[in-house]
């Protein structure tokens, strides 16, 4: 039979165990921003039914494991491209003159709003949003059951893009707010607030407000200390358990103990 652990080398492993760092888990990178991208993409050409009309935006459904994440497209020509005019695409004033490469015939122009997982896909260190995470995107819509499609090349010609946000929170403590946009390759671009709630832009890609705060104090977490405190309590409970199993394994593998009635009379036995 194999030996009983000592109590105490069991209690000295849970201790080691208890005292390992909780282990938290890192913002995603550009590839989950980008697989994201492909998901949504899916999901808006499916919005688009019969009867198909060009300049009209569909409202996409989307799965509940990513409630709070709103997307829209419309479908343009290519032959419209060029002309004078505005296509309004939500928080999106985009104007027509538009030059897309590889040339395609059906133009798709996929819109996101983030919302509470903006920060998650779009970490940024040292500051803080102020709106959520817009993005505009620009498929080939010639196959609407196409998925994983690449972007296309969207640049604009004369007036730039208007990205209008809504409900945005201005920080208090200071500070000087910014436009960011994050790229399709990871790259990130500061620029300006054309106004208190609007960027501009000539490109296409992901879009919010946001503000420098690496200079401000760091705010103590008191919940960490809350976690350490349940941490070593269990530790000290999984020790006392420990030790009543093995005081009960050896209670139950010790030999039992001879009365002395019961010597007396095998004594008494022999000596008849």
């Amino acid at each position: 039979m194999d030996p009983i652990p000592h109590p105490l080398l069991l209690a000295f492993t849970l201790t080691l165990i208890a005292s390992q760092p909780i282990a938290t888990p890192s913002p995603p990178s550009i590839t989950a921003a980008r697989s994201l991208d492909a998901v949504l993409q899916d999901y808006a050409y499916r919005a688009i039914v019969p009867p198909i009309r060009t300049g009209v935006v569909h409202n996409a459904s989307l799965p509940r494991n990513i409630t709070g994440i709103t997307v829209s497209v419309i479908r343009l020509s290519n032959e419209s491209l060029g002309s004078k005019g505005l296509i309004k695409l939500n928080e999106f004033e985009i104007p027509i003159e538009l030059t897309i490469t590889p040339y395609v015939e059906r133009l798709a122009l996929v819109y996101q709003n983030l919302g509470n997982w903006s920060s998650f896909y779009y970490s940024l260190p040292g500051h803080t949003f102020l709106a959520p995470v817009l993005g505009l995107l620009a498929y080939d819509a010639r196959d609407l059951t196409a998925t994983n499609l690449p972007e296309l090349g969207l640049v604009v010609e004369g007036k730039p893009i208007v990205v209008r946000f809504e409900g945005v929170v201005h920080s208090l403590r200071g500070g000087d707010a910014k436009c960011v946009r994050f790229g399709l390759d990871g790259l990130l671009e500061f620029k300006e607030l054309e106004s208190k709630n609007a960027c501009l832009t000539t490109r296409q890609g992901h879009f919010s407000i946001v503000v420098d705060s690496s200079g401000e104090a760091p705010v103590p977490a008191p919940e960490m200390g809350a976690k350490n405190a349940v941490k070593w309590l269990l530790c000290w409970v999984l020790m006392g358990l420990v030790l009543l199993v093995w005081l009960h394994l050896m209670n139950c593998f010790s030999p039992p103990p001879v009365s002395e009635d019961l010597g007396f009379r095998r004594n008494a036995i022999r000596t008849t």
